[in-house]
């Protein structure tokens, strides 16, 4: 065996070398080229064990100048070979292969430099591989917390979803990111997707009842697939654009929200068993930062709710009685005033001018208070809420907001199928009012106190609009 005391300086050379990037690929690049060079070899690879575990494929020496273009897939190396293994942790990590010696065959003295180096090797990589499992692990809870502050600053439920979608996809170097939800016949579909390319006709796509798959995202179990594309587990039309996937339930307190799916391209990078815990760590804390912005927003609804209930407390209590009190104040003096001359009359018609008034703002008050008292954001189960849902959409075309008065128990007396007749022609007469020009003001009743011609008991629509000569369009109907 010659005496390695005289490359001594080379072999220091290369266990330094292999220490001085964190990186774990770089680590790894170092390791085969220092081998090359301390051993002369023209080739020189390191050929992993577990490949999946690290994300990583086979390492390989760049080509040198003198040699031949490399093939796109690297051959085997053909012997002479040195290999040597590398442990890390008590674990074979790989083989490190030699070939292609320039001056002969390998020596006892190249075997035992390259276990030198493959020793130091063993501690660089697992240095390595604890500082890439805590990068990763910074990124996923900065991630994490990005995602809480997001879904915590007010944004609608459809916005919340994209953003936890957005976020894993680039923590995960994903392809898409995707939300599913459960469907009522048993299902999942869809419903958020957030990709690098146009996402196409991924949102929509269904998982019907009877997919293998289903059964646990349903029960909340984390489903990790090698090939979308190849998995009998899949079944939907657009698997076949994925390769590696995670699907991981988004789930807090028992309540199953949906799931995050995390596909990448075919042919992409297996997912690491350390990238599997953090997706899924991440899963859990965006579903409950989604359910906490979900009670948060209801406590934000509520407290509105309650506001407005409290101003329509107020202008019930207060501005209606007091207007309330001063119609009948000027009712009584309309009586009093009641004469034979002009001026008597003069100020009777316009004692009584000013009781219509005040009835009629007595009448938008009591609608304004209803409205008040509608909950926020909802749909409309009312027919007063209706109607009023029709004036709002009027008032975003008309440029103001029409008057609304109800005459009579309208509630009690009008149900459908006339409700919703009456409905549709105030949709048409609140249109045509928006086509004519000069319109500045606009006023809707509907009174169920009005009978028919014939006697009969019924409801009439009135809608008028003050554009040209002024207009009024009205609907009747028996009740």
């Amino acid at each position: 065996m010659h005496d390695p005391v005289p490359r001594l300086p080379s072999l220091l050379e290369a266990v330094l070398s292999v220490g001085t990037d964190l990186e774990l690929r770089a680590t790894l690049q170092h390791i085969v080229d220092a081998a090359a060079e301390l051993t002369e070899a023209r080739y020189a690879a390191l050929d992993m064990t577990d490949p999946g575990r690290d994300g990583l494929r086979g390492i390989r020496t760049a080509q040198r100048p003198e040699s031949p273009e490399p093939p796109a897939r690297p051959e085997p190396l053909e012997p002479p070979e040195l290999i040597v293994p590398i442990h890390v942790d008590d674990e074979v990590f790989g083989d490190l292969r030699l070939a292609g010696k320039r001056a002969g065959a390998f020596t006892d003295e190249d075997e035992q430099l390259v276990r030198v180096l493959a020793t130091q090797a063993g501690i660089a990589i697992g240095n390595a591989r604890l500082y890439e499992t805590a990068r990763q692990r910074e990124r996923w809870i900065e991630g994490a917390a990005a995602v809480t502050t997001a879904l915590l600053s007010g944004e609608s439920a459809a916005d919340a979803l994209m953003t936890v979608a957005e976020r894993a996809r680039r923590l995960a170097e994903a392809s898409a990111g995707v939300i599913l939800q459960p469907t009522e016949d048993g299902g999942m579909e869809i419903v958020t997707a957030s990709t690098l390319d146009d996402p196409g006709d991924i949102v929509g796509t269904v998982i019907e009842p009877g997919s293998p798959v289903l059964e646990q995202l349903l029960g909340g179990e984390p489903v990790f697939i090698d090939d979308s594309a190849t998995d009998p587990r899949m079944t939907t039309h657009v698997r076949h654009r994925f390769g590696p996937n995670m699907m991981l339930p988004l789930q807090a307190g028992g309540r199953l929200l949906g799931t995050l799916a995390l596909p990448r391209r075919r042919g992409g990078r297996p997912y690491t068993a350390v990238e599997r815990l953090l997706a899924t760590q991440f899963a859990s804390q965006a579903a409950l930062a989604l359910v906490h912005a979900e009670a948060q927003h209801s406590r934000e609804r509520l407290a509105v709710y309650e506001d407005r209930d409290r101003i329509a407390r107020d202008l019930h209590d207060l501005v209606v009685q007091r207007l309330f009190a001063t119609g009948m104040m000027l009712e009584s003096t309309q009586r009093r005033s009641a004469g034979t001359g002009d001026a008597d009359k003069d100020v009777h018609a316009m004692l009584g001018r000013a009781v219509d008034e005040l009835q009629s703002t007595i009448q938008e008050v009591r609608t304004a208070i209803f409205a008040l008292q509608q909950p926020p954001a909802d749909a409309p189960t009312t027919f007063r809420g209706k109607v009023l849902r029709e004036a709002a959409g009027a008032a975003a075309v008309l440029g103001f907001q029409p008057s609304t008065r109800f005459t009579g128990p309208v509630e009690n007396r009008l149900a459908e199928p006339v409700a919703g007749r009456l409905l549709t022609a105030l949709r048409r007469a609140l249109a045509a009012a928006s086509r004519r020009a000069g319109v500045s003001r606009v006023e809707i009743t509907v009174d169920v106190t009005a009978p028919l011609p014939d006697g009969r008991p019924g409801v009439r629509l009135t809608v008028f609009d003050d554009g040209g000569a002024g207009t009024t369009v009205t609907w009747q109907s028996p009740l």
